[in-house]
């Protein structure tokens, strides 16, 4: 049987705004298992960015019950928040998100120093997941050296090197033209097959289409729609 590493139970989010309250997300149920490729699909104003921030621990529920890695995350402070983000989640973004003075590798290290991990392993395990990547000859380059591409792919690798539970995407391929973003996609694949689940969130159903499992969110509501590829 599968190790379940995500489960969300009856899930809402709503936000106050002049007094009146505001629901975004009602009655969301998602579980993921290790080596899952889920994909969450939806059109901008779904609620697809709160689900997101909230599977990430960038917000906590209002009501129901999440649990990462065997952890309530209801009951977690700020502090520990901020440390299951770090050991558990490995974030890339559609933007990339790169510091521009710093190269690739020192991009790549930037989780590490946070996790406290020495110089000398920090620049080994980069140098180590840089070329996982396909970035062997670009450790040094800077982002404005890059392509949009190898911009992504250094995201990627950074999002991995602390080697997290869930590889979560928000719109990976939109600031990529259609073929750069396929070869993300693959990229995906690959490092799904090694193991490693992945939480994709975008509104292309095509790119939806490499994940094992789509769930499409509309108004709030989350519901699976069967196997991608």
């Amino acid at each position: 049987m599968a190790e379940q590493i995500l489960k969300m139970t009856d899930i809402s989010k709503s936000y106050f705004l002049g007094g009146e309250e505001q629901a975004v997300l009602s009655h969301i149920d998602l579980s993921v298992n290790k080596g899952d490729f889920v994909a969450i699909l939806g059109p901008s104003g779904s609620g697809k960015s709160t689900l997101m921030n909230l599977i990430g621990c960038l917000d906590t529920p209002t009501g129901g019950e999440y649990s990462l890695s065997q952890q309530n995350v209801q009951e977690l402070d700020e502090k520990e928040l901020a440390a299951i983000r770090n050991r558990e989640i490995g974030f890339v973004f559609q933007q990339f998100h790169l510091l521009p003075r710093l190269s690739a590798r020192h991009n790549v290290e930037l989780p590490l120093v946070y996790a406290g991990i020495r110089e000398k392993e920090r620049a080994q395990l980069a140098t180590e997941m840089l070329a996982r990547v396909g970035l062997e000859g670009k450790m040094e380059h800077r982002p404005n050296q890059l392509s949009g591409g190898q911009q992504q792919r250094v995201a990627i690798a950074r999002a991995m090197v602390t080697e997290p539970t869930i590889l979560l995407a928000d719109e990976p391929t939109g600031a990529l033209d259609q073929k750069t973003g396929q070869q993300i996609m693959e990229l995906f694949h690959q490092i799904n097959k090694a193991g490693k689940s992945i939480i994709m969130i975008t509104h292309d159903s095509e790119i939806a289409k490499n994940a094992g499992r789509i769930f499409r969110i509309l108004d709030g509501q989350l519901r699976e729609e069967g196997a991608g590829c």
